[in-house]
């Protein structure tokens, strides 16, 4: 599968530009230049998928001779995609918005207040005398809301997405415990917890619910003028904005998505669970921008790459799969992931400067 890179958005930037704006053309040439230079097929998006399907065999190899049968088993790979579904879901949504020049700290407060707004005896009972898609409709539009809230702030109220979305996680857990009283909510409806624990020729819904968030999240980022905008504006805000893209309202829509996308992961981690609570999606957001970073989507904006998102997420799922099964606390697994986030950044900074100079 291509990814896209800023490279593709630059010749529209070009062509669009008046011949005055010279110096803004030589700026997107020069970044086309440092993010595509030096490419071979090894260096480009195949060899780097390619690193990270190396890297999560190796892991299930490590998995199998740890643990052996109850690493292999059907019962535990479902366990593992069920795991990675909710995760991935907000990471198909982070790497819009880190692709787009931003980051969102939220992701995690975000969902718990989903899962709490849509598991309130009000809306339970909502579902209950009507549907209970009434319970859907509520977490989506809760989460849709949080990341408008989120964009206005970013793109018209020019603060920082870190302060911003910081000040968001704070908000929104805080909401949710006081909307649950910091109690969990239990999920009654009967027709939500059938619908979404069923399975499809063994499947999981969640694992398929998944795969059609990342085939969509797929097109929307590399065949669809929406993806070329958010590359264009994560790699130079400035030169989209003479291209004639409206910067501000396009931010907007990065956090409106990722918040539409926190909606539904909370609708599948209240499913999985059962239960409504505030302190789901602690540290979220962790797990998230690890999944993304590692799958080759710069911090900095202007490259992002779905199938390498999906991978990672993959990658991390597994590997916290074996560290359960070999006995480890969740606290050897936090530094595991921060240790490869760093990793990950240092050598995304390395073949920066490779491509670079070369």
């Amino acid at each position: 599968m291509s990814e896209q890179s800023t490279s593709r958005d630059t010749g529209a930037v070009e062509n669009t530009v008046a011949p005055s704006s010279a110096s803004v053309r030589e700026e997107r040439a020069a970044a086309e230049s440092g993010r595509s230079g030096g490419g071979g097929l090894m260096s480009g998006p195949f060899g780097r998928n390619l690193g990270l399907v190396v890297a999560l065999l190796l892991i299930c190899a490590a998995g199998v001779i740890t643990a052996g049968d109850r690493f292999a088993s059907v019962d535990n790979t479902l366990t593992i995609l069920r795991f990675a579904s909710t995760i991935g879901v907000v990471s198909i949504g982070m790497t819009f918005v880190i692709t787009g020049g931003g980051i969102d700290l939220s992701v995690g407060a975000i969902l718990a207040l989903c899962s709490v707004w849509a598991t309130t005896f009000a809306t339970q009972t909502m579902a209950d005398d009507t549907h209970w898609v009434i319970m859907v409709f509520a977490a989506l539009a809760v989460g849709s809301a949080c990341g408008l809230v989120n964009g206005i702030v970013i793109a018209y109220g020019k603060v920082v997405p870190f302060i911003t979305t910081l000040a968001m996680l704070a908000a929104a857990r805080g909401l949710a415990e006081i909307i649950s009283e910091r109690r969990t909510q239990i999920v009654t409806v009967d027709g939500f917890r059938e619908f979404f624990s069923a399975s499809v020729l063994g499947v999981p819904f969640l694992v398929i619910i998944f795969a059609l968030v990342s085939v969509v999240g797929w097109i929307l980022f590399n065949r669809t003028t929406f993806g070329r905008r958010t590359l264009a504006v994560g790699g130079n805000p400035e030169a989209a904005r003479l291209a004639g893209i409206n910067v501000k309202r396009h931010t907007v829509m990065l956090y409106v998505l990722v918040g539409f996308c926190c909606g539904l992961a909370a609708l599948m981690l209240v499913s999985r669970t059962t239960t409504g609570s505030s302190t789901h999606g602690t540290l979220l957001e962790l797990d998230v921008i690890a999944a993304v970073v590692i799958g080759g989507t710069l911090l900095t904006g202007g490259r992002g790459t779905i199938v390498g998102t999906v991978l990672g997420v993959l990658i991390f799922a597994t590997l916290g799969n074996v560290f359960t099964l070999n006995n480890q606390d969740t606290s050897t697994q936090a530094v595991a992931k921060g240790l490869i986030i760093v990793v990950a950044v240092l050598l995304q900074q390395r073949l920066a400067r490779n491509a670079t100079s070369t």
